[in-house]
């Protein structure tokens, strides 16, 4: 008996990176940049938000899109910080595809913005796997996550474009190995940039900030 076979996964990635092409075009017509931040449940996602906000919020304009399997306490923070926000549940989905990006920025609307972030949905796997149309995906390795995670989660590493290792407040506590996490980065993505930062101290967000306008926001006059 003749029958197909039909690569469901294949096809689905094929239509999300059609998708995602699609807000990439969009977003370049608007003249903001998306930001793709990706992270592990607990690495400080938010909070790195915030530290953004307060060094790029005041001289730009920024959008946030908070994605959660459920809750706004997220975006109650983010909007207190003065950020135009929209909340996102995928209704128990462990990641943000194109098509999900694409309603949350016709919800939130772009006009205006200079900037734009995803928080994706707290996980190592499916968020590295769908393109949204960012114009940089940045994820968070925190300290007490292990200097192994780019062994044991690859793909989120070589597709990303800036790491950041959060918690650096907490190495003395740790067995955490810099040096070793940047290395096996390193040997993932060699053009990865990475910088060490704490999220609760704000160590080392500065030069993330000034990165950010370097990469992003050359070109446009801060308010």
């Amino acid at each position: 008996m003749d029958y197909q076979i039909i690569e469901t996964k294949e096809r689905l990635l094929a239509d999300n990176d059609a998708a995602a092409a699609e807000n990439r075009a969009r977003m370049q017509r608007s003249g903001a940049k998306l930001i793709n931040l990706m992270g592990a449940p607990g690495a400080g996602k938010t909070s790195t938000l915030l530290q953004l906000l307060s060094r790029l919020g005041g001289a730009y304009a920024v959008g946030v899109m908070e994605a959660d399997v459920d809750s706004d306490v997220d975006a109650k923070a983010v909007a207190a910080a003065g950020a135009r926000v929209i909340q996102l549940h995928t209704g128990g989905l462990c990641h943000m595809d194109a098509d999900m990006t694409a309603r949350g920025l016709d919800a939130m609307g772009t006009e205006g913005l200079d900037l734009v972030f995803l928080e994706n949905v707290g996980n190592l796997v499916c968020p590295a796997e769908f393109e949204v149309g960012a114009d940089l995906r940045m994820m968070l390795l925190s300290v007490p996550e292990g200097d192994d995670k780019p062994l044991k989660y690859p793909l989120m590493f070589t597709v990303s474009d800036v790491l950041l290792i959060n918690k650096i407040d907490t190495a003395p506590i740790f067995d955490f190995d810099f040096d070793a996490a940047c290395d096996r980065a390193k040997a993932l993505n060699p053009a990865i940039e990475i910088f060490p930062v704490s999220a609760k101290t704000g160590e080392g967000f500065d030069a993330v900030a000034a990165f950010l306008r370097d990469r992003l926001l050359e070109g446009r006059a801060a308010e």
